[in-house]
């Protein structure tokens, strides 16, 4: 038996007395954000526009710091080496994840063992594995130049040099992260569905056509997954570089991360670092708007 119906207006007054009931649930994390996330940004918007260094009295200068970043030869050259160790550090394991996850899709003798075995590095932490690293790049006693010697090529000077070190520092990263990319596209595949690729084997598909016209369309949602989260890893890119190259040699290596680093805490120029930070803000936003899109576009659902 249904309960009787509230009238009219007694109805409204209870909906209007439930819906304010929701804000003694709501209240408690619009405070936390507020406090962990909102607040901070708009202190740091604030102090950006400061000329502030610790042990001195800030005096407000308005946007000059963001004038003195357009023209700060450091900085912009900052933001070509971010984007340039960006796009190696997503494109690289973008490939080699594909390709791996191509081979370990296929049946073959212990293939769930290798598969474990390739999966190992991106479980060992950043420092860690730049530590190693560090060590296989040295010049005269690294195993790097040893392997370069059994071949016949001649020793290389790695991350000392300053126009390989963003490609070594990206070879880090594509042996960090190609096993992420591998279970990406292990997964899509396995979801994929067999009557495409039965169709075209009888109207006599070729292997590369099999790839080409179905399996990457139909992994390319899988694929622009993989690509956002390397981006999102390759843009914040800080322990691996600082340990490596700590930026150098010179400033080849310094994105935007290791600059800001400098300016908060070893500069200790607060002013000029919280610009750096709403400039940073703004590209990330930048590039996560361009990531939607992409991934808009690719039909995604």
């Amino acid at each position: 038996m249904n309960p009787p119906a509230l009238p009219t207006g007694s109805r409204r007054g209870f909906l209007a007395r439930r819906r304010r009931s929701y804000y003694f649930f709501v209240a408690p994390a619009i405070v936390v954000v507020g406090a962990v996330i909102i607040f901070p940004w708009l202190f740091t918007l604030w102090m950006s526009m400061f000329d502030w260094r610790i042990g001195s009295v800030a005096h407000f200068v308005g946007i000059e710091n963001y004038l003195k970043l357009a023209t700060n030869q450091r900085f912009l050259e900052s933001i070509v080496h971010t984007f340039y160790f960006t796009l190696l550090a997503v494109v690289f394991p973008l490939i080699f994840g594909t390709v791996a996850a191509l081979i370990f899709h296929r049946e073959f003798p212990f293939r769930g063992v290798l598969r474990g075995i390739f999966t190992m590095p991106m479980m060992a932490t950043p420092v860690a594995i730049a530590l190693v690293w560090t060590m296989m790049f040295h010049p005269q006693q690294g195993v790097l130049n040893y392997l370069l010697s059994l071949v016949g090529l001649p020793p290389s000077l790695w991350v000392y040099s300053p126009t390989l070190v963003i490609p070594s520092l990206v070879l880090v990263e594509v042996w960090h992260w190609t096993p992420l990319v591998m279970l990406i596209v292990l997964g899509g595949l396995a979801a994929l569905p067999v009557e495409p690729y039965e169709s075209a084997k009888l109207d006599g598909a070729s292997e590369w056509q099999l790839f080409r016209y179905i399996t990457l369309p139909l992994l390319a949602p899988f694929l622009i997954v993989a690509a956002v989260i390397r981006t999102i890893d390759a843009v914040k890119a800080f322990d691996t570089i600082y340990v490596i190259s700590q930026g150098g040699p010179g400033t080849a290596s310094e994105t935007i991360n290791l600059y800001l680093y400098l300016q908060a805490f070893a500069f200790y120029n607060i002013g000029n670092a919280s610009a750096v930070v709403v400039v940073f803000f703004v590209i990330i936003l930048a590039l996560a708007l361009l990531l939607l899109h992409v991934r808009q576009k690719a039909k995604w659902i």
